[in-house]
């Protein structure tokens, strides 16, 4: 889908080509277990990162039940609340529907987003699963190509998916600069030696050695969050466990400064 092209975004400049990039598996707008329902606080917490590009899973965008049950409930989806006056670019991609509503992953953006598509990669009898595909404009470099992902919990479905990720990733111009973000669900570590092929370098096991462990949010043991480059340099990933993090949704959030 083509979008049309926003104005220049006043605030941050962009300096020596560096993105700024956060991930998070937002839980449909709840704390773990469903305990409470957040999202203005995380719409807080997201914005005090100043992060441009917010890549996001299990994003609400409708939901007809929990509307009529809380009073703050937002009556715009959930990516368009938390993208607020900050991020004049995001994309959505549906990846499961409901009676009361879907959710699915999705993107804010602060550059312009030249086109974006869902891939659907649902295996048979599994939750329905997506890879967002976002093709953006930063200035002064070659198109960047990002991919939201959330995959599912079988590890067997993960296999084809990481499949059909690679696929995707060949299908991009060899030079082009790639962040692939998300929730993994790869409790068993497996995703990196998959994608070491399609030229994917994940950040926090290039810096520490291993992924990050980003699950449960209060006392995280799952490396289940990945984020990877290519032809791109990483720079201080670092996982976001404290407060007010740890406390607004089931998974940490994942940072990191990508060098274009």
């Amino acid at each position: 889908m083509s979008l049309p092209q926003p104005p220049p975004v006043a605030g941050r400049q962009v300096t020596e080509h560096a993105v700024r990039v956060l991930t998070v598996n937002v839980h449909k707008g709840f704390s773990a277990f469903n305990r409470r329902y957040v999202l203005p606080e995380l719409r807080e917490a997201v914005r005090s990162q100043d992060a441009d590009l917010v890549f996001l899973q299990e994003v609400l965008g409708s939901h007809r039940g929990h509307a009529s049950r809380h009073p703050d409930w937002s009556h715009v989806p959930q990516y368009e609340f938390l993208a607020d006056s900050l991020w004049p670019q995001y994309a959505y991609g549906r990846n499961a529907v409901y009676p009361d509503g879907e959710h699915g992953n999705a993107l804010l953006s602060k550059f312009a987003i030249r086109h974006y598509e869902n891939l659907d990669v649902s295996v048979t009898g599994s939750e329905r699963r997506g890879l967002l595909h976002a093709v953006l404009d930063v200035p002064g470099q070659r198109p960047l190509h990002t991919v939201c992902a959330h995959l599912g919990l079988d590890e067997r479905q993960r296999v084809k998916q990481l499949r059909l990720l690679c696929r995707l990733l060949e299908s991009l111009p060899a030079e082009a600069p790639v962040i692939v973000a998300g929730d993994f669900n790869d409790w068993r570590q497996r995703a990196d030696q998959h994608l070491a092929g399609c030229g994917l370098v994940e950040v926090f096991t290039q810096a520490h050695g291993r992924p990050a462990r980003s699950f449960p949010a209060r006392w995280p043991l799952l490396c289940l969050d990945r984020i990877y480059v290519r032809n791109a340099q990483a720079r201080q990933p670092r996982v976001m466990g404290r407060k007010p993090w740890s406390h607004l949704s089931d998974h940490l959030p994942l940072f990191v400064e990508v060098l274009l």
